[in-house]
């Protein structure tokens, strides 16, 4: 008998079987075909609006950052400290 592989996604935090995935370069980043969708029709959007060269390596950097802020990995620049009475090490 073989066992589903369930995984919970980065994004929306829910449940979603692995089998269920089409597109191998969202292993990457655990996530549930929707989330996946929305994050490449956002990487679409961020590549046109930066204009990104994905033939540079500072640009593909560049998108790669906003993939993990995507999926809550890396603060948004800006965004505040959740205890600003705590002081970061």
């Amino acid at each position: 008998m073989l066992s589903q592989m369930v995984k919970v996604c980065l994004k929306c935090h829910k449940d979603f079987d692995e089998k269920l995935v089409d597109d191998p370069a969202s292993k990457v980043y655990p996530s549930c075909p929707d989330c996946w969708k929305e994050w490449t029709n956002y990487a679409v959007m961020v590549m046109n609006e930066m204009r990104l060269d994905m033939s540079l390596s500072e640009h593909r950097k560049a998108l790669r950052k906003y993939e993990k802020m995507f999926f809550g990995l890396e603060k948004q620049e800006g965004e505040l400290q959740k205890n600003p009475d705590k002081r970061p090490d």
